[in-house]
């Protein structure tokens, strides 16, 4: 069942995705070579509960940490720990926050030092795909008008959109219907409506679209190895267009 939000129920989402959005601002100032994605991680956890909120996905099926980070071919759900990012590395960096009762969920993917050329390029497909992808959430549009727009983008720059995971609603539970996949068909799919809210995230590759999960039964690779990228923004979906709510 889809869970149509009330105006109040939404402002509640907004703070709790402003707190998303202040800890990856805080995220960018940490990211440096040498640094540990443990090190990461605790400080955004501090900084989330110094607000009186909680992370997202520490326990959450029993996932160990409060952030996901994952680094160049890991796709997502990353597990923080004693790696220590290196000049060149991408990043990706998914944080979920619980204000009131009610979720925010955000996910980018940053440069350590200089990257390369094709890795930049990575970079701004996939958030250009995500804007794309905000776009078409509007009242009256379908799931497949977002998923399309994402796609076209994607795939026009030569890369490919993951299937086997997608974005999905978001509100009281950090997962609700319906699915928002990155890919599909213009005018088809779901309707969308007013108060309707939704965690649009793009997932691309550099080279195939397959994927595989690493022996610690969480984090996601590319399944030739290659560069991965991931945003992601929670939206409310109103009449005059997408109201993005991981703002600072």
């Amino acid at each position: 069942m889809i869970v149509l939000k009330s105006r109040r129920e939404i402002e509640l989402m907004r703070q709790a995705g402003r707190l998303v959005a202040q800890a990856h601002q805080l995220v960018r100032e940490l990211l440096r070579p040498g640094v540990t994605t443990a090190e990461i991680d605790q400080h955004v956890e501090t900084f989330i509960r110094a607000h009186k909120a909680v992370p997202s996905f520490k326990g959450y099926r029993g996932f160990p940490a409060s952030t996901c980070i994952s680094i160049n071919e890991e796709l997502v759900h990353g597990i923080p720990g004693r790696r220590r990012l290196r000049a060149g590395d991408i990043v990706s960096v998914d944080i979920g926050v619980i204000y009131r009762g009610y979720h925010g969920d955000s996910a980018w993917t940053y440069a350590v030092g200089d990257i390369s050329p094709e890795a930049r390029r990575l970079l701004q497909t996939t958030e250009t795909a995500l804007m794309a992808g905000i776009a078409q959430a509007r009242a009256g549009k379908r799931l497949g008008d977002v998923g399309h727009a994402i796609q076209q983008v994607v795939e026009a720059a030569g890369f490919s959109v993951i299937r086997e995971y997608v974005g999905h609603g978001i509100g009281r539970e950090m997962h609700e219907p319906p699915q928002v996949p990155n890919y599909g068909e213009s005018g088809k799919g779901l309707l969308l409506r007013p108060g309707m809210t939704l965690a649009i995230e793009p997932m691309v590759s550099m080279g195939t679209w397959e994927t595989r999960v690493l022996h610690d039964q969480w984090t996601v690779v590319s399944a030739d190895g290659s560069l991965t990228a991931h945003f992601e923004h929670t939206v409310a979906i109103t009449d005059n267009g997408a109201d993005i709510l991981t703002l600072p």
